[in-house]
């Protein structure tokens, strides 16, 4: 068993780590607060980040709190701590994600410290990716890193994938025909224009990618109202590379561990020279989120497509100075 103390450097660091993980528009619905009296380092969700919208249970808000989570555990395994997580550990406050102490077993979360190095490097690309297919035994270590966070990664077949990205297209048309969920992700897109929010949250002009020639596009358009002038325009492959990220369950806490199965996958995938890219737009309409379970299993419940591939790999998106979100006390 090992005690660390929780120096503000030492926190601060591993909160930097924590922070490069994805979240829906680049909200960043995450806070920390450190417990220096007590060694624990709690993650709490952030309802004002909230897309009452385009995520009115907030699951995808769990999602990426969750991966904020798993970046947090990288960064401790980088440094020889041994982090120990509780899941919801305040019956009384849903907003209470976790609580990690570092009291662990020294080989707890050992194997992640080799994870770290991709944390500066996974950025999500919304740029076209080639048609070179992905070698089995790359997919195979995606899959199992998902099991790892009690997860399941799922290669849908031909068949399945052109039925997801049927939805993906079918959620494509939801949003243009919902002058809410457009006002939301143009409230979180930062194009340069007067009175946008903050330059260090949001979807900035140079991460949105090029327009789509035709209407195979496998990323969102966050510029639908084509505020951003002179974006070029480019064909995206014709048969994008998915996986499907799911759990048994939906509940908060299989959320929370699908978040920290989706950074572990894309740290991965970054390692193994890939390129991704996160394709929530079906799984923000109810009616379109169950059609994405394989119809012939059981199935679980689809918490993420991944676009994978191999092609540009995106610039980082801004984050929020460490002093907005981490609290010591």
């Amino acid at each position: 068993m090992s005690t660390t103390a929780l120096t503000r450097p030492l926190v601060t660091s591993l909160i930097e780590d924590a922070v490069t993980a994805p979240s829906m528009h680049n909200a960043q619905p995450w806070r920390f607060v450190a417990r220096t009296d007590t060694g624990v380092i709690e993650l709490h969700g952030d309802p004002r980040r909230g897309m009452p919208h385009g995520d009115p249970d907030h699951r995808a808000l769990h999602l990426g709190c969750g991966a904020a989570l798993f970046g947090l555990r990288v960064g401790a395994a980088y440094r020889d701590l041994h982090p120990v997580v509780q899941l919801l550990p305040s019956p009384g406050d849903p907003w209470h994600f976790a609580d990690v102490r570092f009291t662990g077993p020294d080989d707890a979360d050992s194997d992640l410290g080799g994870l770290r190095a991709a944390l500066a490097r996974r950025h999500t690309s919304r740029f076209p990716f080639t048609e070179e297919r992905i070698p089995t035994e790359v997919i195979d270590g995606l899959r199992a890193a998902a099991l790892l966070e009690d997860c399941r990664l799922v290669v849908p077949g031909e068949w399945h994938a052109v039925m997801v990205m049927g939805l993906v297209h079918a959620s494509a048309l939801y949003e243009a025909a919902d002058e809410a969920v457009r006002a939301e992700i143009a409230a979180w897109t930062r194009t340069g224009a007067a009175g946008e929010g903050p330059a260090t949250e949001g979807i900035p002009a140079y991460a949105l990618g090029p327009r789509q020639y035709d209407v195979t596009s496998p990323v969102r358009d966050f510029d639908s109202r084509r505020r951003v002038p002179d974006r070029d325009a480019a064909r995206f492959e014709k048969r994008p590379q998915i996986a499907l990220l799911g759990t048994p369950g939906d509940a908060p806490e299989d959320w929370l561990k699908a978040g920290q199965a989706l950074l572990r996958v894309l740290l991965q995938a970054t390692l193994d020279g890939l390129a991704t890219s996160l394709m929530s737009q079906p799984l923000e309409w109810p009616e379109l989120r169950s059609d994405a379970r394989d119809p012939g299993t059981v199935g679980d419940f689809v918490h993420m497509v991944i676009r994978l591939g191999y092609g540009p790999g995106g610039r980082a998106t801004p984050r929020r100075p460490v002093s907005e979100v981490l609290a010591f006390d």
